[in-house]
């Protein structure tokens, strides 16, 4: 079978598709048939030698693939050969067979095809266990860095499902508007003073949540921003991995600084965030009330293509490989 090699941490140019074994399903395994793959900043982090797979997973490179069974393993029930599928992965995915542990698998939501498929698994887990993490709810206020993102343009309308009143950052007009027509009651363009305008949008008060995906560079200014009793959650490091953090103006509002990561977590905690994906997600897209990000879908053998595309900041929604 086909897998992506990085032949060297660095650059898109690194990427190659190689021959290798086929994988057979364990005990409470089943492997996938891959038809596509999403494309993630962590995908990037990886092939630049940041961010390495868990111990004994495996390294070829993608965190969420949709497709169809191929086997099925030992002590698995729910799943047959040539069911379609989607899955959430601690790696492999750029693949055309993917081994991974049967409670990470989901089904498809009614009306999505299989490769705009490929794209929803990574947000919606990393969306619904942050906000759940936070306690966002109904009736509060959150800001979403990066909106016009595959996690952002997500998080814009789940937020919105819930009951949350939306802000925004993104960082050009066509991206601001996108951010507003998924829901966003306020969207900023980042490279203004963002705080500023989070101060007026809420008349002071600050913001309840914040899901942040730059770090750093950030810290600061995103406490500022927080309400009392504010939560701010960190779920990338676009902007850097060390800052100052004010504690004097952290204690005084009461707020809570917290960071996650999802591809770490034991099999157990994945998999009961993918069922509570499937069982609290999928029927708000079933119902239209979360309609699919924008896509740009590049074929495997382009996917240095699809990696420089992500890179460039450029792309709206998720970035997909097709198999």
């Amino acid at each position: 079978m086909r897998i992506v090699t990085v032949t060297a941490p660095g650059g898109p140019e690194n990427l190659t598709i190689t021959d290798a074994p086929r994988p057979s399903a364990g005990p409470g395994e089943v492997v996938i048939s891959v038809r596509a793959a999403g494309v993630n900043r962590a995908d990037l982090l990886q092939r630049q030698g940041h961010y390495p797979p868990p111990p004994g997973i495996s390294d070829v490179i993608g965190l969420e693939v949709s497709g169809t069974i191929e086997s099925v393993g030992d002590d698995v029930t729910g799943w047959n050969v040539g069911d379609p599928c989607i899955a959430l992965l601690a790696g492999g995915g750029y693949a055309d067979l993917v081994s991974v542990p049967a409670g990470q698998v989901v089904a498809v939501p009614m009306g999505v095809d299989l490769v705009s498929a490929a794209g929803l698994m990574e947000v919606a887990a990393t969306v619904l266990s942050n906000f759940d993490h936070v306690h966002l709810g109904e009736g509060e206020s959150v800001l979403i860095h990066g909106g016009a993102g595959g996690i952002g343009t997500f998080a814009i309308q789940y937020a919105r499902a819930i009951g949350a009143r939306v802000l925004t950052t993104a960082g050009s007009a066509d991206k601001l508007d996108l951010c507003r027509r998924l829901g966003a009651d306020v969207a900023i363009d980042y490279h203004d003073d963002w705080a500023d305008s989070v101060s007026a949008a809420t008349l002071g008060l600050g913001v309840d949540v914040i899901l942040d995906v730059i770090g750093a560079k950030y810290l600061e200014a995103n406490v500022a921003a927080l309400a009392a009793d504010g939560r701010l959650v960190v779920i990338g490091m676009q902007g850097g991995q060390r800052g100052t953090l004010h504690l004097g103006q952290l204690l005084a509002k009461r707020g809570t600084v917290t960071a996650t990561s999802l591809r770490g977590r034991p099999v157990e905690q994945k998999a009961g965030i993918c069922a509570a994906v499937a069982e609290r997600v999928w029927p708000l897209i079933e119902a239209g009330r979360i309609g699919l990000a924008p896509e740009t879908r590049f074929p495997l053998e382009q996917v240095a293509e699809a990696h420089r595309h992500l890179e460039s900041g450029e792309h709206t929604g998720k970035v997909i490989l097709t198999l």
